[in-house]
């Protein structure tokens, strides 16, 4: 079984910078492809960063430049660096992971979700 906890949101000021963190823990063989989404009340859920296994990264537009996706392996850690925060980042922040578990295929596995809210 994986269980993945996120930490690291909070309320922060327009311009500040948040880090969120989703530590995985398991019978963990390999992580491959991780990702951020959010949603925001009475949106739906959109990608904000993801990281493929060889390390190549997808943001989107709206974070480019201002969030960045970063792993520790060792630790089985992903992260993602928010700075310069607007008020439309405003959302619960979900970490998604793919990991590849003993006696199980490659599955996708969810964080329990941390609010960010930044104020004006």
């Amino acid at each position: 079984q994986v269980h993945l906890v996120e930490s690291g949101g909070g309320l922060v000021q327009a311009g500040g910078s948040l880090r969120l963190s989703c530590a995985a823990s398991g019978n963990i063989i390999s992580i491959n492809a991780v990702g951020w989404y959010r949603q925001a009340p009475g949106k739906e859920r959109e990608l904000v960063a993801q990281m493929a296994s060889g390390g190549s990264t997808t943001y989107a537009d709206s974070v480019k430049e201002r969030f960045t996706i970063s792993r520790d392996n060792a630790k089985n850690t992903v992260y993602l660096q928010m700075n310069s925060l607007k008020p439309e980042d405003t959302a619960v922040y979900f970490c998604n992971v793919w990991i590849k578990v003993v006696a199980r295929p490659t599955g996708s596995y969810w964080g329990q979700g941390t609010q960010v809210t930044v104020s004006s």
